[in-house]
């Protein structure tokens, strides 16, 4: 799978952070950060909660072909 933030939707408020701290990062800069684009397959569930927890609806998860 494939983790894809639209950036320009996202106000970077940590909730997937909070949630899949192994994924999404805010950093000091404010911004949003994805540190795995393509995560274990172990963390899908917390990614969905993450993708359904977001205010903004910026994130989404894609299937690798």
């Amino acid at each position: 799978m494939k983790v894809v933030v639209d950036f320009g939707v996202c106000a970077s408020n940590a909730v997937c952070m909070g949630i899949v701290p192994e994924v999404f990062e805010v950093r000091d800069d404010g911004y949003l950060y994805v540190l795995d684009e393509h995560p274990p397959e172990v963390l899908r569930d917390r990614l969905r909660e993450a993708v359904k927890s977001c205010p903004t609806g910026a994130i989404t998860l894609l299937e690798d072909d």
